[in-house]
Order: structure tokens, then C-alpha cells, then sequence
């Protein structure tokens, strides 16, 4: 069980030992301080969930040390007590925050039960906030997975953009999950209470596009029977995700360029002037420089749409996510099915390290989801894995990989790589996506086990 420790502060040492020694026989790990001012760095030094102290002290009264307290470690529980006891004291402490307050002599059964709330309430607040903490972490991240050092950047850049009204850029082959970035953008911004629109600019005519993102007016053209009400309208105090905008054609350009200068636009076959809060976060697979110097693309439109840029990698420069990656899918797609698989056998996974991964994560999300409902067993074999083809990846595609066990795999992988940085364990660590401390261990390993050939243990550079 963790210790739980008690700051007890007192200028009468005739008063604070029986108190102390009380508290000690319960199995508290009890701090002692005579004065609030040494009460005070005790407690910014040690991690101390519960403070007794006496209301009456020398140079600092309780109240005042409660309120420091609660300044700066509003979390812990204080219990004052004190001889010269007042409604007016009692009820100044409890404003101010105190979990209880007491009189002396001090009844030492109904401290140890004020002691004994004041830690359950402390386990309380500690659950809620990381209760709290886990339900944030999953609205703005559920499906947004990976350790590797580029995924954890953009996670970073995620969270620093997010609270800010600026226009984002996203680029990225397909499936390496740009709307999942929008997404999450949108759900860790101020407008998070609103409405996440998405469009894909690739599937709809010019005519209809148009249609889609602004609404049209009754008879704006044939077959508009009736009014229609645009993304933009619908995405109002929300976020508009413009996918594919590489393709847009060049008169929505214009309205887009259009809204983002002046908030405002009219539907199609109207004339009447809209006006929306909108933040556009817009997403391409092709580099808008190259659009914009084929002149397929507004320059004007591609500033504008470029103030915050992120770039997501392809999966197969984050391998070392996919491990992470397939257990995520399997629990996603287990339960969806009803099924009990656990994850991948280590030629299973051996295999889908292997590949190449032309589709990204939306196409190893594919592969896993069919593996969970063909597996046979709780653990997926290379004979539900038929898409994977090693031959995709020339310098990967070794045959020794299929058929030995996943520990080899790391340790080829770790060794081949520091030969590749001359021995360097932190920029082996960089390349692999793992900590340095972790190669460290694994070579020690690796040396108790059997010599180890060629390679030379890197310091740090």
C-alpha cells in the first residue's frame, strides 16, 4: 500500500507529539514542523496529501497558511484545530477551504476519522481528474494512433493549434488519417460544442460542389425544387473539413477565397448575403505548391488556406507503430464482432511489419478488420493475412523474416540499425522510434545471451 503522509504543524511540542505519535500507530508517515514557514517547504518537498495544523501559530496564523496552501496545492486537505475556538474562526476556515476544524484538547477518535475522509477524499479528487483526464484524452485522440516521434509531434502541434481560430492545412497520402487531425482539432478547440462538417470535394461536380458547401436557392437550376441549406450554414459556431481541396474547381475557389476574406457568401441563384463561424480545415494528398504553380490552384486561396500546415507520414516511415496500430483494430473490431481474438501470432505480425503499405493505416485497418472475422483462434495467423505481400518491399522483403519469431525481428532490427549509425543509440533510438534507454537494455541483453559482432555501443550522439 502507498504511504500516506500527514504535515502536522504545531509551535507546542507538548501538543503536536501525542498528536504525531497518535497518527503514526494508525501507519501514517507523519511530518513534523513547528512553525508554518518550515510547514510550508516541508510540504512544497514532500508529496504530502493531508496537513494538520494548529490555527493559533508564531509569525503565520492558520488561516493565513491555509490560504498559501491552497494557493499553490489546492488538492491538499488541511485540518485546523486550535484552544481558543470561534464560530467566527470556524466558519473563516471552511470559507477559505479547510476539509475540517477542531478544538483542543484535541479528540484523537474524531481525528482519526476526519484523517481517514480527508485521504478517501483525496483518492476521490485523484480518480475523478484522471477519470477526467482519460475522457478528454479519448474524445481528442480515440482514433488517432502512434508513439513514433513524427506522431507524437503532430499530437503536440494538435494541442497548441487547436485552441486558436487559424485556418489548417493538412497534407498526407490517403489513409493516413487527415480527417482523424481535423477531427481532433475540432474536438480540443472552443468550438468543440458545434458541428464537424465534412466534405470531400472529389466526388461532386462543379455545379454540385458548389450546391453542397454555399446551399441554392428553389429554381437555382434543374431539378432544385427546393431551398437547400449549405455545409457552410450547417457547420455555423463548428468546423468545416474540406477533404480533397486539391481538386476543387477554380470558380468554388473563388467563393471559398471569398468566405475566408469576409465571413460571408450567398447561395446559389441568391442574393442574399450570409454570414457564418466557420474555421475551415481543409486536407489534400497532393503538395498545393505543385497545384499552384500548374496554375490549377489559386496562390491567394493556397495562403490563405496554409497558415497552420501538418503533414502526416505515411505508415511505412512509422513501422513501429504498426504493432500498436494492429492491437488497437483488433479491440476495435473484436467487439464490434463479438469475437475473442487477442491480437497478431509473431509471424503474423512479422509479415504485416514486413509490408509496404501503399493504402496507409486505413489500409491496415481493412487487413485487420478481415483477420479479426476469419481468425479461427484467439490469435491471428499469417493464413487470414492473404493481401500481404513482403515482395512490395525490396529492402524489407528478407524470407528469413517469416517463420522466426518477432524477438529476432527486434533484435536484427535494432543491431542492422546501429551499424547503419555507427553505433549510435540515440540516433538508433530516433530511427526506430523507441527510447534510447530501451536499446541500451535490449544490448545488454543481447550480450549476456552471445556476443555481439559489429556493433559498437554509441554514447550519446
Amino acid at each position: 500500500m502507498e504511504s500516506q503522509r500527514i504535515l502536522l504543524i504545531d509551535d507546542e511540542i507538548a501538543s503536536r507529539a501525542p498528536i504525531a505519535h497518535f497518527l503514526r500507530d494508525l501507519g501514517y508517515e507523519v511530518y513534523e514542523a513547528d512553525q508554518a514557514e518550515s510547514g510550508l517547504s516541508m510540504l512544497m518537498e514532500h508529496e504530502t496529501d493531508v496537513v494538520i495544523s494548529d490555527i493559533r501559530l508564531a509569525g503565520m496564523s492558520g488561516l493565513e497558511l491555509l490560504q498559501k496552501i491552497k494557493a499553490f496545492a489546492h488538492e491538499t486537505q488541511v485540518i485546523l484545530y486550535t484552544a481558543y475556538g470561534t464560530i467566527e474562526d470556524a466558519v473563516s476556515a471552511m470559507r477559505i477551504g479547510a476539509e475540517n476544524y477542531l478544538t483542543k484538547p484535541v479528540n484523537l477518535e474524531e481525528l482519526e476519522l476526519m484523517v481517514k475522509r480527508a485521504f478517501e477524499k483525496c483518492a476521490l479528487i485523484r480518480e475523478t481528474q484522471l477519470l477526467r483526464k482519460q475522457l478528454q484524452e479519448t474524445k481528442r485522440f480515440d482514433r488517432l494512433v502512434g508513439n513514433h516521434p513524427s506522431m507524437q509531434e503532430i499530437f503536440k502541434i494538435i494541442e497548441q493549434v487547436s485552441p486558436s481560430s487559424a485556418n489548417v492545412l493538412i497534407y498526407g497520402e490517403s489513409g493516413t488519417g487527415k480527417e482523424l487531425v481535423g477531427e481532433a482539432i475540432h474536438n480540443m478547440s472552443s468550438r468543440s460544442g458545434g458541428p464537424f462538417v465534412k466534405v470531400n470535394c472529389a466526388v461532386f461536380t462543379e455545379t454540385l460542389l458548389e450546391s453542397e458547401l454555399f446551399g441554392h436557392e428553389r429554381g437555382a437550376f434543374t431539378g432544385a425544387f427546393s431551398r437547400k441549406v449549405g455545409r457552410f450554414e450547417l457547420a455555423d459556431h463548428g468546423s468545416l473539413f474540406l477533404d480533397d481541396i486539391n481538386v476543387m474547381p477554380e470558380v468554388t475557389q473563388v467563393k471559398i477565397l471569398r468566405f475566408l476574406q469576409e465571413r460571408e457568401f450567398e447561395r446559389v441563384g441568391g442574393n442574399k448575403t450570409l454570414k457564418v463561424d466557420v474555421r475551415v480545415i481543409a486536407a489534400t494528398n497532393t503538395p498545393l505548391q505543385d497545384e499552384v504553380r500548374a496554375k490549377r490552384f489559386r496562390e491567394d486561396l493556397y495562403y490563405r488556406l496554409n497558415v497552420i500546415p501538418i503533414s502526416l507520414p505515411p505508415l511505412r516511415e512509422r513501422r513501429t507503430d504498426i504493432p500498436l496500430l494492429i492491437e488497437h483494430f483488433v479491440r476495435k473490431y473484436s467487439e464490434r464482432n463479438d469475437k475473442e481474438v487477442l491480437g497478431f501470432e509473431d509471424d503474423a505480425l512479422a509479415l504485416a511489419l514486413s509490408h509496404n503499405w501503399p493504402g496507409n493505416v486505413r489500409e491496415l485497418e481493412n487487413v485487420v478488420e478481415r483477420a479479426v472475422i476469419m481468425a479461427r483462434s484467439p490469435y491471428v495467423t499469417p493464413h487470414e493475412l492473404p493481401e500481404l505481400n513482403v515482395s512490395q518491399v525490396p529492402e524489407l522483403a528478407q524470407p528469413t523474416f517469416v517463420g522466426r519469431n518477432l524477438a529476432d525481428v527486434e533484435r536484427e532490427a535494432i543491431l542492422q540499425t546501429l551499424e547503419s549509425v555507427e553505433g549510435s543509440t540515440a540516433k538508433a533510438a530516433k530511427k526506430l522510434g523507441i527510447s534510447q534507454r530501451k536499446i541500451q537494455y535490449k544490448l545488454r541483453e543481447y550480450r549476456k545471451a552471445s556476443p555481439i559482432n559489429g556493433s559498437k555501443e554509441g554514447g550519446d550522439a
